[in-house]
């Protein structure tokens, strides 16, 4: 059970450092350099749902996977959100076009880097908790 509580944990506080990471770029215009078109407001109408999400994600850091390489571990995790979002959440519920292709062509570069934020954050929490 602790290990549950403590992946949960862990995973908000890596939803919450990727999207103050997706915030900060987005204020600093750093999307539309590449042709992204999305840049989030912080409110928490925004920050409530993905802190959730990404608690409920980190409990897959309690598989049992790549030893203490919890660096590759969080690199590997972030694939799961990353892909929901790109194949799932984009193209099904948003109406952006699989992988967000129209918010822009680099898209899924971004969420890719927004979601390895996620993990790697997830993993070292989860380390620094132990």
């Amino acid at each position: 059970m602790k290990k549950l509580l403590v992946s949960f944990a862990a995973g908000c506080v890596g939803a919450l450092a990727s999207c103050l990471t997706m915030w900060f770029f987005g204020r600093q215009g750093i999307p539309r350099m590449i042709g992204v078109f999305m840049s989030p407001a912080l409110s928490p109408d925004w920050l409530y749902p993905r802190i959730v999400w990404g608690g409920l994600w980190g409990v897959l850091f309690v598989l049992p996977m790549f030893g203490s390489r919890f660096l590759i571990k969080g690199s590997v995790l972030s694939l799961f959100p990353t892909a929901v979002q790109l194949f799932i959440i984009f193209p099904f519920v948003s109406h952006k076009g699989i992988a967000g292709i129209k918010l822009g062509i680099y898209t899924p570069v971004c969420i890719l880097f927004f979601n390895w934020v996620w993990g790697v954050v997830t993993a070292v929490t989860i380390r620094l908790a132990k």
